[in-house]
């Protein structure tokens, strides 16, 4: 959902529209804009995915402070937020530390701190929110991560998993399983930021792992779709658990692992048979890609999975539309 067009608005409009747009239903901001012969430009787009609001937002290079005078004006239920750096170099200061951030890196932020966040040129950030209740960590425990995320193993899946939420997050609002991807979202910040802050033999941290383990399972094996020796026992290895404790962990979050990795593969091989980058690659090979030791195998499933060949799904979902 389109939030805020500023080329929609004249030059002389365009300042108090994007501070609106910044400090509606938020903590106030000091919001310094970079000075630009064309005028300032901003493009904010949301969505509401669960209990969690997403956001991605491009524009011309800005500064936004939130000073403690700002952060007493709070609202009755604060975020935290999780952001990533999709263009340009950011630039951030938190509990007296200065940073910056390029595309492999994590931002968080507690509405409750005092901080600086911002960019020169034309950069682009995702971010999504989560309540403070929600998340039930101390304001102190989210500072301390902040600056130190990538001490935690956590944080490049986390990483991983927001970039994945913002490949079609229009799709994951409507999708029924919004509500428990969100929560699984929150479990993975909430182990991100526990580690990050505390020693990882810490009893909190331990137990925030668990709770994110099946999480950390879904995203490790989705990175690993298109190993074909991908299994049970290799997931539970890598995880330092027991098979049968796989499967346990899955179970309770309703997950049946052999015929959800066949799920996750078909859905990858569907983008990709649809892909015009990959439309010169056969289907043999589209197979293999996705985890299919068997093209043969792969069509089988496909067919039982979809009513259709692969070939009949990318001849009728790539055929020119006549007018």
């Amino acid at each position: 959902m389109l939030l805020l067009d500023l080329e929609d608005l004249a030059p002389r409009d365009r300042v108090d529209a994007f501070r609106h747009a910044m400090t509606d239903n938020s903590v106030p901001n000091e919001i310094v804009h970079e000075e630009c012969e064309t005028g300032i430009s901003a493009r904010i787009e949301g969505w509401r995915m669960g209990g969690l609001d997403l956001f991605d937002m491009r524009s011309s290079g800005l500064e936004v402070r939130r000073t403690a005078k700002h952060v007493r004006q709070h609202r009755d239920r604060p975020v935290v937020s999780v952001s990533l750096q999709t263009q340009g170099i950011h630039r951030a200061e938190q509990a007296g530390t200065r940073f910056t951030l390029g595309p492999q890196d994590i931002c968080v932020f507690h509405e409750l701190a005092p901080r600086t966040y911002g960019w020169s040129g034309h950069g682009a950030s995702q971010a999504l929110t989560v309540d403070m209740e929600h998340l039930g960590l101390p304001v102190d425990t989210v500072i301390r991560a902040s600056v130190r995320l990538r001490s935690s193993p956590v944080h490049d899946l986390l990483l991983g998993h927001l970039r994945s939420l913002f490949r079609d997050p229009g799709r994951l609002e409507a999708d029924p399983g919004a509500g428990a991807l969100a929560n699984a979202t929150t479990d993975l910040v909430r182990a991100l930021l526990t580690s990050a802050a505390h020693d990882e033999r810490d009893q909190r941290v331990r137990e925030a792992m668990d709770n994110s383990l099946a999480t950390r399972i879904m995203a490790y094996t989705r990175r690993h779709l298109t190993d074909p020796d991908l299994g049970p026992e290799h997931i539970a290895a890598e995880h330092a658990i027991s098979k049968r404790q796989l499967y346990v962990v899955l179970a309770r979050a309703g997950i049946r692992l052999e015929q959800w990795l066949i799920a996750e593969r078909l859905e990858a091989a569907c983008r990709l048979l649809v892909s015009p980058r990959h439309a010169a690659l056969p289907v043999s090979a589209v197979a293999a890609r996705c985890g299919f030791t068997s093209p043969s195998h792969f069509t089988r499933r496909f067919r039982a999975a979809y009513g259709t060949t692969p070939s009949e799904w990318r001849r009728h979902r790539t055929r020119p539309t006549d007018y």
